[in-house]
């Protein structure tokens, strides 16, 4: 029987509406832990990092093991299954976004280590308006208003949180410029090669590009170390393996989320939700006192995730 003939009753019509209602609700109500599960993966992975570094464990090691990791793990499965996609798109993502992915690590380890931690940070976590620009100007991505708001609020709480954070350690003039124009463009090209997965037609095949990620991030990563001299030890290779499975699920889980949210929400909300959890972990895990401006921060950054998720 057809509910939606006109034959039908005026309370078989308001039941279907339930249903069809109730079904849109769910399916959002989904599409939102989605996105909360993506903030909180990469929560957990810039946790797990700043545990490596807080046991002096090597960045250069740790880094590639990590990716090689995955390379591993998803060559052997996608090999078993016989779903290895090898499309020259696949490819060319895959390689572009692994090179991405190795420089931008790399030059925010190193700028960590020489220049002002507290402007490195900054830069780092304001490279979310990038992938934004890029979604609206390479592919066209429509936003409104009240998100471009949004965006704006989002930037001044990244700000406010991450600039009240102090050190001693720093570079000055063009050498400090640079410094922050590398963090901020190759942090900001990595998240633009997430999104250019969805829209080059790939959400079908995101472990193939993924592996090709890992290949090639791993492979540029393990001859830096063997350039540099550095002799891994067992406890960092160790942590990279650690850091290596946990971001295999949470990489897998960000490009789902991407192919199904806007750049103007999704990175928006996320930069702003790492930033929440991480002030409060550190105020209340880790005993760091939170200046006001950084709580004032804080507070905009919700503001910023209800304003771009508000109309989205």
């Amino acid at each position: 029987m057809n509910l939606n003939s006109r034959g039908a009753s005026p309370r078989t019509r308001v039941s279907v509406d339930r249903v069809c209602a109730s079904d849109l609700c769910r399916r959002e109500v989904a599409l939102y832990l989605l996105l909360a599960l993506s903030c909180l993966f990469d929560f957990g992975f810039t946790q797990l990092f700043k545990m490596s570094q807080r046991r002096a464990y090597a960045a250069p090691v740790v880094v590639p093991v990590n990716y090689l990791v995955i390379a591993i793990l998803l060559g052997a499965t996608l090999a078993a299954t016989d779903r290895l996609e090898t499309s020259p798109q696949v490819i060319r993502i895959g390689v572009v976004t692994g090179i991405a992915f190795i420089c931008s690590m790399a030059m925010m380890t190193w700028a960590l280590e020489v220049a002002h931690v507290a402007v490195v940070l900054v830069a780092h976590r304001l490279s979310v308006v990038v992938p934004v620009i890029a979604a609206l100007c390479l592919w066209q991505e429509e936003a409104q208003v009240v998100q471009f708001l949004g965006l704006g609020v989002a930037v001044v709480g990244l700000w406010l949180v991450t600039g009240s954070e102090s050190t001693h350690r720093h570079h000055r003039g063009l050498a400090a410029m640079g410094i922050v124009a590398g963090v901020f463009l190759l942090q900001g090209t990595g998240h633009s090669c997430l999104r250019w997965v969805s829209h080059a037609g790939l959400d079908d095949h995101i472990f193939s590009v993924l592996f090709f990620v890992a290949v090639t991030a791993g492979i540029l990563g393990a001859m830096r170390v063997a350039v540099s001299g550095i002799r891994p030890r067992r406890p960092e290779i160790l942590m990279g393996v650690g850091i290596g499975l946990f971001n295999l699920v949470a990489l897998a889980t960000i490009l789902e989320t991407l192919s199904r949210f806007p750049a103007i929400i999704f990175f928006p909300v996320l930069g702003c939700t790492i930033v929440i959890l991480d002030s409060l972990t550190a105020h209340f895990g880790w005993k760091e006192k939170l200046h006001r401006r950084a709580w004032f921060g804080v507070a905009l950054a919700v503001v910023a995730i209800v304003m771009v998720l508000g109309v989205g």
